[in-house]
């Protein structure tokens, strides 16, 4: 229910009193629908619009699953209903499949690579995501076999730079563990000293944050020389890029975090084709 509420709002948002150009000129009528890939990808979203179009009462067909890899003009879902009401689910339907199917096709791609180098690394998401579609795009990753990180701010402890601006690192971590038992602790730090106070002081990940493969190296040596290394999980997290990747991947580190997967959305292309079905 509450994945169809926030589609509702899409609709809502698209069309505020109606799609008004077809409750104009299109009648009565019935018809068929056929949304085809336009491109090689990882196909995701059609769970989502399968829900929001039977709310609207239109017969879906889903000729994919979400996960499958889909080549160009696949079929991937079948509508068939009022036409007035394809017609008012169309964009926002289409909308949800090529933004969620570009993350997916994404995540893979880099999974794909980490994978072959580190096979125990995880890909992982950040909390760069479009506002309000934030559930969406964390699927979507899962979908391309990466982890979505914290759903949102309620969903881990995560302690970054801006609240050690504000408390110092090592009670910030012990006051965190203080408060929660079940939750684990998780620390940003930028220099190999930051890494083994917030590993000694408790902390359950360290998140690197923008060390060069080098720094990253050298951290990782750190700890383990401190006997750290193997009670922590090590998460290299800022300005990772794809051409970069395989640098990092190729450390003893376990989740390597990349925001573009969802800040750098190339919208995958998908098209959507009416076809009349001749009854009056």
């Amino acid at each position: 229910m509450e994945l169809l509420n926030y589609m509702l709002r899409f609709i809502e948002e698209d069309a505020p009193i109606g799609d008004i150009t077809s409750l104009l000129v299109i009648p009565d009528i019935t018809c068929n629908a056929i949304m085809t890939a336009e491109q090689d990808g990882i196909i995701a979203g059609l769970t989502e619009v399968s829900t929001l179009c039977s709310h609207f009462g239109i017969t879906v067909k889903q000729d994919a699953e979400d996960g499958n890899l889909v080549g160009k003009n696949d079929m991937i879902l079948s509508l068939s209903g009022d036409a007035k009401k394809i017609l008012l689910v169309e964009r926002t339907a289409l909308n949800i499949v090529g933004r969620m199917s570009s993350i997916a096709t994404q995540t893979r791609k880099m999974v794909d690579i980490v994978s072959s180098i580190n096979p125990h690394c995880r890909v992982a998401a950040t909390r760069k995501t479009c506002p309000g579609f934030q559930i969406f795009d964390k699927k979507a990753v899962q979908i391309g076999g990466g982890d979505p990180h914290r759903m949102n701010l309620s969903d881990g402890i995560l302690i970054k730079d801006n609240h050690l601006a504000l408390v110092p690192l090592r009670s910030a971590v012990r006051t965190a563990k203080n408060v929660s038992v079940f939750k684990k602790i998780e620390v940003e730090v930028e220099t190999s000293d930051d890494a083994l106070i917030a590993a000694t002081a408790g902390a359950d990940i360290i998140m690197l944050d923008n060390m060069t493969p080098y720094q990253v190296a050298r951290t990782i040596e750190v700890l383990k020389r401190e006997g750290m290394r193997d009670r922590i999980l090590i998460e290299l997290s800022g300005g990772i890029t794809e051409s970069l990747l395989i640098n990092y991947a190729a450390l003893d580190v376990d989740v390597i975090s990349l925001g573009f997967l969802t800040h750098s959305v190339c919208n995958f292309s998908v098209n959507l084709e009416i076809v009349p079905d001749n009854n009056p």
